[in-house]
């Protein structure tokens, strides 16, 4: 009868190790699901990173463009208003000539 109670006894060691066996194998698999799910995760975010460096570079090129396009409108209104003051000086300086021209006759006529 010892025969028998040893065969029992291993029959129930081997049936608690294929339990452990079993469960350490579901923690093996159920660690293995979540791996993937996070390279799954891992190359999304780098898809979206890779996705959201192309918009700050278009981005970037939008603003250089903006600012460029700006600076030529604000310039070109700068050279304008350079023009519009050379003209006004140009006819400040006519009338200036004119009045040195008068102070010069009327100096002349009072002379004489």
């Amino acid at each position: 009868m010892q025969l028998g109670l040893d065969v029992n006894v291993q029959k129930q060691e081997i049936k608690e190790e294929k339990i452990r066996a079993n469960e350490w194998e579901k923690k093996f698999q159920d660690a293995r699901v979540r791996e993937d799910a996070l390279e799954r995760d891992l190359l999304e975010s780098r898809n979206e990173k890779v996705g959201l460096r192309t918009q700050v570079a278009e981005l970037e090129r939008s603003l250089h463009q903006y600012y460029g396009r700006n600076f030529a409108i604000d310039l070109k209104a700068s050279l304008n208003k350079i023009e519009e003051l050379k003209v006004k000086i140009e006819e400040l300086e006519t009338a200036l000539q004119n009045c040195e021209l008068r102070v010069e006759l009327l100096e002349m006529n009072t002379e004489h």
